[in-house]
């Protein structure tokens, strides 16, 4: 086993390790590297006490907070592998990611129907038996998270990412945007993603600075925050942004703190960004990545050439190049797959060998994005090969909702798109053709969505329709329905 020091995103491995500056803070406690390290260590012990094994697995469906950072860090220190819950989800989607990733205990509040036991927030142990001193020994090739994105087929896939994969990203990350000690992190997205993990949370802790949680993102919130804790950075995606620029005239932000914004998980109008710019005096950089790369595979620079409309050049470690459906590269400026290549790829979908097997190509992840590389390496994502909606950087797979719709009795068929959006940059809208000899209406359909659905993917509008447009070679056309979505 390879001791942990080879890991600096570990708070216990910072430069700030086992003292007393500042680590992490919500809006009801805050604690230093060493009270972090050593909540984190009594989690561990009670996960211990508990008949919980190295390599078994831990839901955490909490709302962002110190505890849910705390249950983290304590399963890494275990051994054990976190799988990080969206908490709006239904009670049949938390059954399906607790039993596909076999998790044997869940860190947060019961849900009625889910057999799995429950470990409240307010149980959680925060004193350690064990000596604090004792080094923390964690192999980096052992699997650390596992976090569930939506597939094309309408099942979610559990993505595995080791340590390695964490270490890489975190200090990629930090490399990129020059953080130092003195940076200060506001946290604004949620922990059920890579990145508020890696972005906000383990690049910071790899060079001994600072993260402030705020539990979710509403404006007033977020101008408050701003003011109080005065953060150097923050990540956030479109939707974000746009809630900001839509903010009354003579409300101001104050930014004099703030370094630099982040912007990613979903494309954003070069306007947008511009606008806010102007508006706030923020410096915002936009990036790209996708959870199976661990967060983030380019980004623009802070300081350097930023190129409004790209998501800037491969970021440290990672490379990225433009394919052919033939898996050859195009000339620089020609359209073709985004593939990326690195330590942070990967290992594979969780009991999902052909899936994986199509993903990765001899060490490349292929994206399923189309993109387009300029003569400097800088990217711009231009189209997307899946069938996929990004709702205020939330993916969102058609597959799925069209996979509820069909459980009720009077649906035949159903197709689910995405509509533009000035806000969110896409809501889901199906289409619906009613079965022989039934009738219903939108009402109850979108009401037996809300039965199955996070309240995220449940489609904002409903079309009952004759018949569905097909291709020449009878799949559903939907290009066609897209098409007279954003005609309309």
């Amino acid at each position: 086993m390879t001791e942990s020091p080879s890991l600096p995103h570990l708070p216990w491995n910072s430069p700030s390790a086992r003292s007393d500056r500042p680590c992490v803070q919500d809006v009801s406690r805050a604690l230093s590297y060493a009270e972090l390290e050593a909540q984190s260590r009594a989690f561990a012990e009670q996960l211990d006490d508990l008949g919980i094994q190295r390599g078994d697995v831990i839901a955490i469906m909490l709302p962002n907070s110190v505890e849910l950072i705390v249950a983290m860090l304590g399963a890494w220190i275990a051994g054990v592998v976190a799988t990080p819950v969206n908490p709006t989800l239904t009670a049949r989607e938390v059954t399906y990611q607790l039993e596909d990733s076999r998790a044997r205990l869940l860190v947060g509040n019961a849900v009625e129907g889910v057999e799995v036991p429950a470990l409240g927030a307010d149980e959680m142990r925060r004193t350690p038996a064990a000596p604090t001193t004792r080094s923390i020994a964690i192999d980096p090739s052992r699997l650390a998270l596992l976090v569930y994105t939506s597939g094309s087929t309408g099942a979610p896939k559990g993505v595995m990412l080791d340590h390695r994969n964490l270490e890489a990203m975190a200090t990629g990350m930090a490399q990129h945007f020059e953080l130092t000690e003195n940076d200060h992190a506001l946290l604004v997205l949620p922990l059920f993603h890579v990145n508020s993990i890696c972005v906000t949370f383990l690049a910071p802790m790899s060079v001994g600075a600072r993260v402030t949680v705020l539990e979710r993102f509403a404006p007033r919130t977020f101008v408050d925050a701003m003011a109080r804790f005065r953060p150097t950075y923050f990540s956030a995606v479109p939707a974000i942004f746009a809630h900001l620029a839509a903010l009354p005239d003579d409300e101001a932000i104050d930014t004099g703190s703030l370094r630099f914004a982040v912007c990613g998980a979903a494309p954003v109008s070069p306007e947008l960004l511009a606008r806010c710019e102007t508006r706030f005096g923020m410096s915002i950089t936009e990036g790209y990545g996708l959870t199976e790369a661990t967060c983030a595979s380019a980004c623009n620079p802070v300081s350097g050439v930023r190129k409004p409309g790209t998501v800037g050049p491969a970021l440290p470690g990672q490379r990225i190049r433009i394919v052919d459906v033939r898996g050859e590269d195009v000339a620089s400026g020609e359209r073709g797959e985004i593939v990326i290549s690195g330590p942070t790829v990967m290992r594979g979908y969780l009991n999902r060998i052909e899936a994986t097997a199509e993903t990765i190509e001899d060490g490349w992840l292929h994206t399923g994005d189309v993109g387009i590389l300029d003569a400097d390496g800088y990217l711009r994502v231009v189209d997307r090969i899946k069938d996929m909606i990004i709702r205020g950087g939330e993916n969102i797979y058609p597959k799925e909702i069209e996979g509820v719709l069909a459980t009720h009795p009077a649906v035949l068929e159903a197709a689910v798109v995405g509509r533009p959006d000035p806000v969110l940059g896409e809501v889901p809208v199906a289409f619906v053709v009613l079965a022989p000899g039934f009738e219903t209406d939108a009402e109850e359909l979108i009401a037996h969505c809300r039965v199955g659905l996070a309240k995220i993917k449940v489609p904002v509008a409903l079309d009952i329709i004759d018949a569905l447009p097909r291709n020449p070679v009878g799949k559903i056309d939907k290009p066609a329905l897209r098409h007279a979505l954003a005609a309309a």
